[in-house]
């Protein structure tokens, strides 16, 4: 088979990584897509380094056995702790990380604090620290934290009195008097965008890195001479570690929403 027809894979530590492929179908929508969401062992957020990684490995694997052209880490925790491990072992083939869009949110210059939302390990990783360290002098930066959103979101909250509870609490910890701008730093977390804008107001802007990974994925596609020349639709397939129908039924719901 033609590789610039092979499907482009995307894996996270559960459906999350859908608000990325779902960037990346409007981009490129003549593309093939297969989708792994490991919600068994989600989420990562609350696992060891060596965890995530072995993890991380697994589910490269699978995407590898499916025959894909590209894998796209679609998971803030796994690009922090893995994503220089894949790429040092996997070497013929591009692999692609996502990190908190700060750079984008920085240069609003807004007032009040940027606060960054993401899971315990993606903030306590060096990846992220680097990340902060380089913008620290230009903003205000608030990591905050969110423990619990993930489950939240993998059963299907996203939106309601539950995750609003959940947000209004979370925000309550911000260590600020003002927010200019909120960064999403989890894959999962644009699923409750809305939820967000309901609890902190219209006027702050909510921003996450799907654009700009769907971006750099097909930059590195067009420099490799890999991007699918069909003219018609692609197709998606989805797989969850978990196998059942339900967590395959929210997947396509979200993927559509």
């Amino acid at each position: 088979m033609d590789k610039k027809r092979l499907s482009i894979g995307f894996f996270d530590s559960g459906v999350g990584g859908i608000s990325v492929l779902r960037e990346a179908m409007k981009l490129m929508p003549n593309e093939n897509y297969i989708y792994f969401g490991d919600s068994k062992n989600a989420p990562y957020g609350v696992k060891t380094v060596e965890e995530v990684q072995e993890l991380s490995f697994k589910a490269v694997d699978f995407l590898l056995s499916k025959g894909v052209k590209a894998v796209v880490v679609a998971c803030n925790t796994a690009t922090s702790a893995a994503i220089e491990e894949l790429r040092s072992f996997y070497k013929n083939i591009p692999i692609i990380g996502i990190e908190p869009a700060l750079k984008p949110a920085v240069e609003l210059n807004r007032e009040g604090a940027v606060v960054i939302m993401a899971t315990p390990m993606t903030l306590a990783e060096k990846k992220f620290n680097a990340l902060q360290e380089k913008y620290k002098s230009q903003a205000q930066i608030a990591p905050l934290p969110c423990g619990g959103l993930v489950e939240l979101i993998e059963t299907g909250n996203i939106e309601g009195g539950v995750v609003e509870e959940y947000l209004r609490e979370k925000f309550k910890e911000v260590n600020s008097d003002k927010i200019g701008a909120v960064v999403l730093g989890c894959t999962h977390y644009p699923f409750v965008r809305d939820s967000i804008i309901n609890v902190l107001g219209q006027d702050i802007p909510v921003i996450d890195g799907s654009d700009g990974t769907s971006r750099h994925l097909k930059n590195i596609l067009e420099d490799n001479a890999m991007l699918n020349p069909a003219e018609k639709q692609g197709k998606v397939e989805i797989y969850n570690s978990l196998e059942n129908a339900a967590i395959i039924d929210l997947s396509y719901k979200l993927l559509n929403k």
